[in-house]
């Protein structure tokens, strides 16, 4: 019923869903992002990249758990992100996944929002 979702990835402990919204692409992990799947990350935000958008919006809402490989795939995306003339913008983090952000101080580089909503209507605001 994702009529939107243009792609997904999935291991036993992490689903990913990717959909295009407007300029956005909207990449959703649900489950456990670690050493083991964080390469169910990288690939869609890398593929979303090649396909032209630098705008990523990462909607953290059902992301369980993130330790600091799944923080690398973020980090990398961001860079790859910027240097398109765009970012990567967080949204909906669970307390115990925007504690990990906190401790490593990555909060300060990535563009965070309370919700999906939020970071999608920053988008549209056209501000920058």
């Amino acid at each position: 019923m994702d009529r939107g979702t243009v792609g997904s990835a999935q291991s036993g402990r992490l689903l990913v869903e990717v959909r295009e919204e407007g300029s956005s692409a909207v990449v959703t992990p649900v489950g456990e992002l670690d050493h083991h799947t964080a390469d169910l990350l990288r690939e869609p935000l890398e593929e979303c990249l090649t396909k032209g958008f630098s705008r990523l919006v990462v909607d953290c809402s059902r992301l369980e758990f993130c330790d600091s490989t799944g923080l690398n795939v973020l980090l990398g995306a961001r860079l790859k992100a910027e240097a398109a003339g765009g970012g990567v913008h967080l949204a909906g983090m669970q307390p115990v996944v925007a504690r990990v952000f906190e401790i490593t101080g990555a909060e300060a580089v990535f563009t965070v929002h309370d919700s999906l909503v939020d970071a999608l209507s920053d988008g549209t605001a056209g501000s920058g």
